[in-house]
């Protein structure tokens, strides 16, 4: 039996999160039909290979449409066939729609919110049409910790996407299967994979502060190399009698 190469073990242990993850938070069960939000970038190529992959495992039982969403008026370009062939290695359908926003309608929303809100829509529409019951997303732990520092800091709140999030307005779930898993860790798969990098243009990308907030984390794990571990288990660990609490006047 041939030895499996180091590459080939990093993309296991991979796996092994996302088995994990699924387990753990519930996200897929027997007869679901999932559609994979595929915008191009390493995270979203590596859920499909990876979903691919796990959808031919027979527990838990799941079917898989591939979607990709082009905001005509963001000079964002995918290479198509490159993606649709993403897809077509694990025998998955693909499907491609054009929507749009203006981000004159609402001053009070960011452009980078508009544009993935009105993806997201158009994420439901397609699973809908294609009898997909949950939308799998290729946030990564270093997206949901960033959020949970964004909150904390410009929202003045604790909490972040889930792993698993119920959308009762559109009768459908949003899961994160890569919730575990670390953006170095999908660094090294679309760099053994040979990812092609897609070309992103986008106007309004430098208006996110989530960046900043990336960068927030790597100065933490340099103070404690733990520190992602530490943050991820805060979410699951309050303790509600050592944080401050009013008093409700009669």
């Amino acid at each position: 039996m041939a030895r499996l190469t180091e590459e080939e073990r990093s993309f296991r242990r991979v796996e092994e999160k996302v088995k994990k993850a699924i387990f753990d938070y519930g996200l897929i069960r027997d007869g679901d039909r999932i559609l994979v939000g595929l915008s191009g970038g390493k995270d979203s190529l590596a859920l499909v290979d990876l979903l691919g992959r796990r959808s031919k495992i027979y527990a838990p039982r799941f079917e898989l449409v591939v979607a990709h969403v082009v905001m005509t008026n963001i000079p964002y370009r995918s290479d198509l066939d490159y993606l649709r062939s993403r897809a077509e290695e694990h025998d998955l359908p693909f499907i491609v729609r054009e929507t749009s926003f203006d981000p004159s309608t609402d001053n009070r929303k960011s452009p980078c919110f508009l544009c993935s809100w009105t993806r997201r829509k158009a994420l439901f529409e397609i699973a809908k049409s294609t009898r997909c019951n949950k939308i799998a997303l290729g946030h990564h732990q270093d997206d949901l910790l960033a959020t949970l520092l964004m909150n904390l800091i410009h929202q003045g709140s604790f909490g972040t996407m889930p792993p698993r999030l119920r959308m009762d307005k559109f009768d459908m779930e949003i899961i994160r299967p890569l919730c575990l898993v670390e953006e170095e860790e999908l660094i090294r798969i679309a760099a053994w994979r040979g990812y092609r990098k897609q070309l992103k243009n986008c106007p309004y990308e430098t208006g996110s502060s989530r960046s900043d907030m990336k960068d927030l984390l790597r100065r933490m794990e340099a103070i404690d190399p733990k520190a992602r571990y530490s943050l991820w288990g805060s979410m699951t660990n309050i303790q509600e009698n050592y944080l401050p609490r009013k008093v409700e006047r009669e």
